[in-house]
């Protein structure tokens, strides 16, 4: 998440950005001069059709500029009022919100979450009673990466309560509060704690509280508001290696953790009353306390530092943490506090640099990280006087280094593959009723001589398996812009089908598509 992105993983480590050290006299206030040049460069080398930049200094709005088409093959301009999906950047929003809730006595960061929200209940149940409000913020439950991803990703019909209630059958991967791995679900339940205290949806609040109050009068919480002849941008993706426009993922019921969708003219309000710490810049009134806004950025999680990509030396940190909703760590001797996004067909990026007041927005429509990254670190090192780097080619470098490793996995999966293994059973005898204990029923049946299998709450994971090797099939999602996975059948002694796991086919597969953690197994009298 939400994406919740398509090669989140490579997202998400640049991701978690922005703070600031003191010291440092930043004498330009403009933005950088080659900037249209610069960004249609980036634009060009990572196919992205549209994007939209914004920059806030000293408490002004310095630039809010769109770049190319709402849509491949159509006309439409990006402007600064074209809406986009900025994904995960929404974590910001609700993190906020329960600091305004935080600040009025309704609630402390370290209440426990049962309290709450009476249903929740972790596999664990120490966890269950110890896990806070603060916990849910910081993604250190205890579950792995993306786990239970798939109830929400593609769209499911769980409801927001459904999905917190099936928090109780994800097993932990880790000790509660020993180690990072980044989540949507505490998101969820976090959510559902405004309507749990206010009476008032998640979605209501947050245009009443926060929407209304900063004049973001383009954003909205759902695509589903977009109509013809609104301003907004056209999620696109590769599918099948070729970009495309794709469909709108509908997020309704993992609102919290990344639904929003805005332009770059809203959410440079949005960075001007961070960096002003809760207060409106032209209105004495506060959206949340200077004591909410030093919680929030302060360190929780302590992330860990790979060694990353060759080309990206220069961005290894010293520090990285995760506070409330934000991603810290430093850049050149300063804290930065930001995040990244992702939902299909859209990446987005915050940067905040707060002792130099400084604040920077990329929204893109298109799944490609490189180009708001590149853009980002240019307007970063004009304005901290820093010499030139070509951001664009070192992005693109790690891009083509990530994306040959993943194919030459892939060419060892094929060329260790027995090709002339056939399945143990004949193939009606793997139809039937399957279900796990956390995403619940799945069905797979014979039609027209090939086995389809089909997630009963979500339409998009519906496609064919194709034999690839022994009791091991591949999926070939009739969605294209799905990744594919692995089915594994393991039979009892006597033939019958014990149950079947999942795992992604290629490594690129973003986190969200957490095929790893099911554990299917048929539903009795179901499958012969």
């Amino acid at each position: 998440m939400i994406r919740f992105l398509r090669g989140r993983i490579y997202i998400l480590i640049l991701t978690v950005v922005p703070l600031l050290v003191a010291g440092s006299l930043i004498a330009q206030t403009a933005p950088p001069s080659d900037l249209d040049a610069w960004v249609a460069r980036s634009m060009k080398t990572f196919d992205v059709p549209g994007l939209s930049v914004a920059i806030v200094k000293d408490g002004k709005v310095v630039l809010t500029k769109g770049y190319g088409v709402r849509k491949l093959g159509e006309p439409s301009s990006v402007d600064e009022r074209t809406m986009f999906g900025i994904g995960s950047n929404t974590k910001a929003f609700t993190t906020a919100a329960l600091a305004m809730l935080v600040d009025e006595g309704k609630i402390s960061w370290d209440d426990p979450v049962y309290q709450r929200l009476p249903d929740f209940q972790m596999y664990d149940p120490y966890v269950s009673h110890e896990m806070t409000i603060r916990d849910l913020l910081t993604h250190r439950s205890g579950m792995g990466l993306g786990e239970g991803d798939l109830l929400i990703w593609p769209h499911s019909t769980y409801t927001r309560d459904e999905i917190i209630h099936r928090l109780r059958y994800m097993k932990p991967v880790s000790s509660f509060r020993s180690r990072y791995a980044y989540d949507n679900l505490m998101y969820v339940a976090a959510g559902q704690i405004i309507p749990a205290l206010t009476g008032k949806s998640w979605d209501d609040f947050i245009r009443a509280r926060i929407f209304g109050p900063l004049g973001m009068s383009s954003s909205n919480l759902s695509n589903a508001a977009f109509k013809a002849g609104d301003d907004y941008a056209w999620p696109h993706s590769k599918v099948e290696g070729r970009l495309q426009a794709i469909e709108f993922e509908n997020l309704d019921n993992a609102a919290p953790a990344g639904a929003i969708n805005s332009c770059v003219a809203d959410m440079a309000r949005w960075a001007l009353v961070q960096l002003n710490r809760g207060k409106l810049v032209d209105k004495e009134w506060r959206l949340f306390s200077e004591r909410q806004s030093r919680e929030m950025w302060s360190p929780q999680t302590i992330l860990p530092i790979g060694e990353g990509e060759p080309s990206l030396a220069a961005l290894k940190p010293n520090f990285a943490d995760y506070g409330l909703g934000w991603g810290l760590r430093d850049y050149h001797g300063r804290k930065v506090v930001g995040h990244t996004g992702g939902v299909a067909g859209f990446v987005s990026r915050v940067m905040l640099v707060p002792q130099e007041n400084l604040g920077v927005i990329v929204l893109t429509n298109a799944e490609e990280g490189g180009a708001f990254d590149s853009i980002l670190y240019h307007i970063l090192d004009q304005y901290f006087s820093l010499p030139v780097t070509d951001w664009i080619a070192a992005f693109k470098a790690a891009k083509d280094h990530e994306e040959k490793d993943a194919a030459e996995v892939e060419r060892k999966q094929a060329g260790s593959r027995a090709t002339d293994s056939k399945p143990s059973l004949p193939l009606e005898k793997y139809a039937g009723a399957y279900s796990d204990a956390w995403y619940g029923p799945v069905n797979i049946s014979v039609e027209n001589g090939r086995l389809v299998l089909r997630f009963s709450h979500t339409p998009q994971l519906t496609g064919e398996l194709e034999h690839w090797q022994y009791d091991t099939f591949k999926t070939h999602w009739r969605d294209r812009t799905v990744a594919d996975a692995f089915v594994t059948f393991a039979l009892q002694p006597n033939g019958n089908i014990d149950h079947f796991k999942m795992v992604p086919v290629s490594p690129l597969a973003d986190f969200s598509f957490d095929y790893q953690d099911l554990y299917l197994t048929p539903v009795a009298g179901s499958t012969k």
